[in-house]
């Protein structure tokens, strides 16, 4: 029989599966204390979380076989909440600068994703960058109206002064 302490962290690990945007599971091994406490403030202030639990719980939790062939060794799961791009983009950034992680598997949407799917998810902008680039879109149309509105004036006035530099 499963002991309490057990089955109480796979309820909150099914909890967190279930709110998050994008999970991925990470290998950790070769980082010390210090590079794990910068990884997670990281992955904090991105509006993630990173956890560390035994990788039986976790393999209960995400569903039975479905991320079970990465889970041998150390490893946390690294969760996406607010977007689903921004932890990972995190998860990445440190990999990048550390080289001592090596990211296994992640889920989206209750699919599984290959290393090579969740690094390509790590370089897809972020929430807010695409509400930005939404905005500078929606705004394109009206400067230009603006712009075309306002050329005419400006026209007159280049002409009125190019006949005054003429005539002087």
């Amino acid at each position: 029989m499963p002991s309490q302490k057990n089955q109480k962290q796979v309820e909150m690990l099914k909890a967190k599966f279930d709110n998050a945007q994008s999970v991925a599971i990470v290998d950790y091994s070769g980082t010390t204390v210090n590079d794990q406490v910068t990884l997670r403030s990281a992955i904090t202030a991105a509006g993630g979380e990173m956890l560390v639990a035994k990788n039986t719980l976790i393999d209960i939790a995400a569903g039975k076989g479905n991320l079970s062939e990465s889970l041998e060794g150390m490893n946390a799961v690294v969760f996406s909440n607010t977007d689903a791009v921004a932890a990972i983009k995190q998860l990445f950034a440190f990999h990048k600068d550390a080289d001592k992680l090596t990211i296994k598997q992640g889920m989206m949407d209750g699919k599984v994703l290959s290393s090579a799917e969740v690094e390509a998810l790590s370089k897809l902008p972020g929430k807010n960058e695409l509400i930005a680039m939404l905005l500078n879109r929606l705004q394109s149309p009206a400067t230009g109206l603006v712009n075309v509105l306002k050329a005419g004036q400006r026209d007159l006035v280049y002409a009125l002064k190019a006949i005054a530099e003429k005539g002087a």
